[in-house]
């Protein structure tokens, strides 16, 4: 989109076509949207029941892949919307599907064992991403964050063998401790504290206050979920059982990195996404970045939508991240109209492409747009 383009958008109407196919997806919601949330978390499980069902055979990539999946599925497909409060509007649902009570206190390991704690997640990716898109703020800004490595003098053929050996780390290396980083920020200025100086692993010292809070809430209870309890709970088919598991479970962790980074990473990054020097101001203005900002794949059926983890349809979920799933569905060809009536691009490609797109802006092959 040309700078012209951009500056001449009527960001007034933008908002209000937009804001008409939000209170139609409001009109809509009710119960059908969490029977549809519930079918969801259901293949989750089976993905899940049947990959630990057979991890303890021998150590195999089926049985990984499946529980991949099931992990990938409590994270993208019911821990994403619930927290972004994409229930909490629809009648007598049960109050552990409300964002207020899923993930909370101990229900953090029946609702989404992770890395991750709930409220570090809320506060990087709800708060600071999706309300500083493409800005310097946007704590998952692909391009700054990978300063490092664009600007340093490692061969191109190196940075590409380290951003695949990152592929396959990427939450526990980057995720966890940013998410714990910026929720610590947070509390720090919620209670009138100095800012706590971050340096580029810093959080990780066991000698330091925030390193252990990292390791104490974040790392050892999953390590003592995933890698301790589960495959015990085999030993009863002997020792070979349990081992299996363990190795299994290993190599799910390796997929799941993988395949959550293949869907998020490229989301909002390629030579055709924009980035913003300055804070935008009014909603049209806001509407407008989500869309020059994001990048959607393939969308359409709740088979296709379920292996991205309805990470594809990011365009309308920044637009209206408090929505149930299936609403994506319904709102996104609309969205679609909208851009034509406007004159704004609409990026919607196959994933692998954008990938490539993304991995050409971590390594500093290319750069983003900027209006």
């Amino acid at each position: 989109m040309s700078i012209n383009s951009y500056h001449k958008v009527d960001r007034k109407q933008l908002a209000q076509d937009l804001d008409q196919i939000h209170h139609d997806v409001i009109a809509r919601m009710g119960e059908a949207d969490f029977t549809h949330l519930k079918k969801m978390e259901r293949w989750g499980r089976v993905c899940t029941l049947f990959g630990y069902a057979t991890a303890w055979i021998f150590p195999n990539p089926v049985s990984a892949l499946l529980i991949s999946q099931g992990s990938f599925t409590r994270w993208t497909q019911m821990t994403h919307p619930i927290v972004h409060k994409g229930y909490d509007k629809i009648d007598n649902i049960p109050n552990s599907y409300s964002s207020k009570t899923f993930a909370r206190g101990w229900r953090r390991f029946i609702d989404w064992p992770d890395w991750i704690t709930p409220d570090a997640w809320h506060q990087e990716h709800d708060i600071l991403h999706h309300y500083n898109l493409g800005e310097k703020r946007d704590p998952d800004h692909l391009q700054h964050n990978m300063a490092w490595l664009r600007q340093s003098n490692i061969p191109m053929a190196v940075r590409f063998l380290i951003i695949i050996l990152f592929t396959a780390i990427w939450k526990i290396a980057y995720y966890t401790p940013r998410t714990h980083k910026e929720l610590r920020i947070s509390q720090a200025r919620q209670n009138g504290e100095p800012e706590p100086k971050m340096v580029r692993g810093g959080s990780w010292s066991l000698f330091t206050k925030r390193g252990r809070a990292l390791w104490l809430n974040s790392i050892l209870p999953y390590v003592a979920f995933r890698f301790t309890l589960l495959p015990l709970l085999f030993f009863p088919l002997g020792t070979s059982a349990m081992i299996s598991v363990l190795l299994t479970s290993i190599m799910a962790e390796f997929f799941t990195n993988m395949h959550s980074f293949l869907v998020i990473v490229p989301n909002h990054a390629g030579d055709d996404v924009m980035m913003f020097e300055d804070r935008g101001k009014g909603k049209g203005e806001f509407y407008l970045r989500q869309i020059l900002g994001s990048v959607n794949y393939p969308t359409g059926s709740d088979s296709n939508d379920f292996f991205y983890g309805w990470l594809n349809y990011q365009i309308e979920h920044h637009l209206w991240p408090d929505i149930p799933l299936n609403q994506y569905q319904y709102a996104q060809p609309r969205v679609v109209e909208v851009c034509k009536k406007h004159g704004i691009p609409y990026c919607q490609d196959s994933v692998f492409k954008r990938l490539l797109k993304a991995i050409d802006i971590m390594a500093g092959r290319s750069s983003m747009l900027t209006p």
